[in-house]
């Protein structure tokens, strides 16, 4: 009897134990890497630039990144364009989510994808020590 109080008793212990740890991981509060339109702005022309030179297109000059029309505090956006070494067209794009906090990227070289909806870019895109 006192066997079978036990087990139960460490069974309970260790379901509170896991509840707890699902718990907290599903409401660990995650920041945004960019949390101001313009720390997002001044952020996306290094980003992608070598986001992009790890993918095998150079840049012929920094990209030129601007405020997407109607972005706000809360939904954050950002386009940026430029031209690769080899003369193909680029665009950039950042946005961010304050309520969800996710950032997501696109970077188009020519109009093709060659990054889409990643949540991170280039140096942003190595865990934190």
């Amino acid at each position: 009897m006192k066997l079978l109080i036990g087990a139960i008793a460490a069974a309970i212990v260790v379901a509170v134990g896991v509840g707890v740890f699902a718990y907290s991981a599903m409401t660990e509060e995650k920041e945004l890497r960019h949390p101001t339109q313009a720390e997002l702005r001044r952020a996306m022309p290094d980003l992608a630039a070598a986001e992009l030179k790890s993918r095998g297109h150079a840049l012929r000059r920094p990209l030129t990144c601007t405020d997407m029309t109607g972005w706000t505090a809360r939904r954050m956006r950002v386009r940026c364009t430029g031209v690769t070494a080899q003369g193909l067209p680029v665009e950039a794009y950042g946005a961010a989510e304050k309520a969800t906090r996710v950032e997501y990227f696109t970077i188009l070289v020519d109009g093709r994808p060659v990054v889409q909806n990643a949540p991170c870019l280039a140096a942003d895109c190595r865990p934190e020590d």
